[in-house]
C-alpha cells in the first residue's frame, strides 16, 4: 500500500554501512578523529531538500555532478523518546525511498549544509506501511542512470540495523511524526549530471525516479 508522507525532518546517518567506513581505511584513525565512530552521526536534510518522485534534482550552477546517495528511510509514526531496539520498529509508520543528494565533498564527518541542504537535494518515494515490508535490514538496493544499473547494495550490510539505529538516536532526541531517519548510504555511491534520469530501486518499495536539471536552465 503506498500513501504520501507527511513532511516533517530528514535525518541522515553517515558512516553506517560497513563498506562506507571500510572505504576511509586509515583515515578515521588520524586526527581529529583518532578513531571509527562510537555512535551514530547525524545530520540533517530540511524541508527544502524535499522532493516528490518524478520532480526535477536541480544542479546548481558551477557543479558538474551530483552524488546520489541511495538509502532507506524510516518514518516515524509517533514521538519516539528513549525507545527500546525491541520496541523500535512500532514507532514506525513505515519505508520510504530516499535519494540523498549531495554535491561531492571530501568531509565525511563534518558535512557543509551547502554541500547538503539544497534545494531538491532529497528526493522520497512514497510510503509503503510497515507490515508490507519484511525485514528493513534484508533490503536490497540499486541505483540505475538512464535506465543502466551502476550501483547495488544493501541494508543488510548496516552497521546499526534499523531497530538499533532508532533506538541509540531516541536516546539523546525525540523524533517526531513525519520525520524521516535515513539509515545511511553504502560506499561508492554513484554520480548523475544535469539531462540524466536517476531511478532508485529497493524491493518491496518499489522505484523513485528524478531527472537532473541544471539550475541556469530554470526559467
Amino acid at each position: 500500500m503506498y500513501s504520501p508522507v507527511r513532511r516533517g525532518t530528514v535525518y541522515g546517518t553517515l558512516l553506517n554501512h560497513r563498506d562506507a567506513l571500510a572505504a576511509l581505511g586509515d583515515a578515521v584513525n588520524v586526527a581529529p578523529y583518532r578513531a571509527p565512530p562510537k555512535a551514530p552521526i547525524l545530520y540533517i536534510k530540511p524541508r527544502n531538500t524535499w522532493l516528490e518522485p518524478g520532480e526535477a534534482i536541480v544542479v546548481p550552477d558551477g557543479v558538474s555532478e551530483l552524488e546520489i546517495g541511495a538509502t532507506l528511510g524510516l518514518v516515524i509514526e509517533r514521538t519516539a523518546c528513549h525507545v527500546a531496539e525491541s520496541d523500535a520498529l512500532s514507532f514506525v509508520a513505515g519505508y520510504v525511498i530516499v535519494n540523498d543528494v549531495s554535491i561531492p565533498h571530501p568531509s565525511y564527518y563534518r558535512p557543509s549544509l551547502r554541500f547538503k541542504a539544497r534545494d531538491t537535494f532529497c528526493p522520497i518515494g512514497p510510503l509503503v506501511q510497515r507490515d508490507a515490508v519484511g525485514s528493513p535490514d534484508a533490503l536490497d538496493i540499486s541505483v540505475a542512470i538512464d535506465g543502466e544499473t551502476v550501483h547495488r547494495s544493501s541494508t543488510a550490510g548496516l552497521i546499526r540495523p534499523a531497530a538499533r539505529l532508532l533506538a541509540e538516536i531516541s536516546e539523546f532526541m525525540t523524533l517526531m511524526p513525519g520525520d524521516v531517519l535515513s539509515v545511511g548510504v553504502a560506499a561508492n555511491a554513484p554520480r548523475a549530471r544535469a539531462g540524466q534520469r536517476v531511478g532508485i530501486a529497493i524491493n518491496g518499495l518499489g522505484c523513485l525516479e528524478n531527472p537532473l536539471i541544471a539550475e541556469r536552465g530554470i526559467a
